[in-house]
């Protein structure tokens, strides 16, 4: 049962013990008529009640044991057991329900590069690319090249930001559980490069103002301007 304690102390396996639990089946309603009136039997079977009581109520709710959204931090693992999938306990706790979530998934695509990959991904939180020797391809004419390599081996490279954050005997010990048993492996771990950041576009080019217009020079001192007739003089 799940409870915060006065010390706000959980065990290990973040669930404690509740007091006075009720318990929906208490053994004292199943005696006999006679020892249900006795007091020292009732006494007695209630003190059982207690150590059954977490029992009772543990399988009323078994459904939520089974389901890895729900289900104590200790039970993942366990889960987890049931696909041949190995969770890092290190991992924070919705990762590893996240992952045990996919177990199904998983255990369709066992066996091949894609499950291989996805699993691989989901273990380390990195981008994995799986380099193989083999290939298939058609021709028209006989004995034609093979395609790939000769060979069993491939290589697991996972891309992370930081590398060392990577347990590589881990992952390492997963893919050997993952893969077919006849072929040989290696992982590599290198270093993901950061996205370029966008550039900022630059600014459009101003248009350079326009030179202005000879403009016919002012009239000063009362001379007339430019090509304008004087008015007529009259005697």
């Amino acid at each position: 049962m799940i409870r915060t304690p006065a010390n706000g102390h959980l065990d290990g396996h973040g669930r404690a013990l509740m007091k006075a639990l009720v318990s929906p089946h208490p053994l004292g309603a199943y005696l006999p008529a006679l020892y249900q009136e006795d007091e020292f039997a009732q006494r007695w079977t209630s003190g059982l009640d207690v150590v059954l009581a977490p029992i009772f109520h543990s399988m009323d709710n078994i459904e939520a044991y089974l389901d890895p959204r729900l289900a104590p931090a200790d039970f993942l693992d366990w889960l987890a057991s049931w696909m041949g999938l190995v969770a890092d306990e290190t991992w924070p706790v919705e990762r590893r329900r996240a992952f045990v979530s996919q177990a199904g998934a998983l255990y369709r695509m066992r066996g091949t590069p894609r499950g291989l990959a996805e699993h691989v991904r989901l273990f380390t939180g990195g981008e994995v690319e799986i380099l193989e020797r083999g290939g298939t391809a058609w021709s028209a004419k006989a004995d034609a090249a093979l395609p790939g390599s000769s060979g069993f081996d491939f290589v697991v490279r996972v891309r992370a930001a930081d590398s060392a954050s990577i347990d590589t005997a881990r992952v390492d010990a997963l893919v050997a559980a993952a893969k077919p048993a006849h072929l040989t492996h290696r992982v590599e771990v290198v270093v993901k490069e950061p996205a370029a950041k966008p550039r900022r576009p630059r600014p459009a080019a101003t248009e350079a103002p326009s030179e202005p217009q000879d403009q016919p020079p002012s009239p000063s001192n009362g001379e007339p301007h430019g090509d304008a007739t004087p008015p007529e003089q009259t005697e």
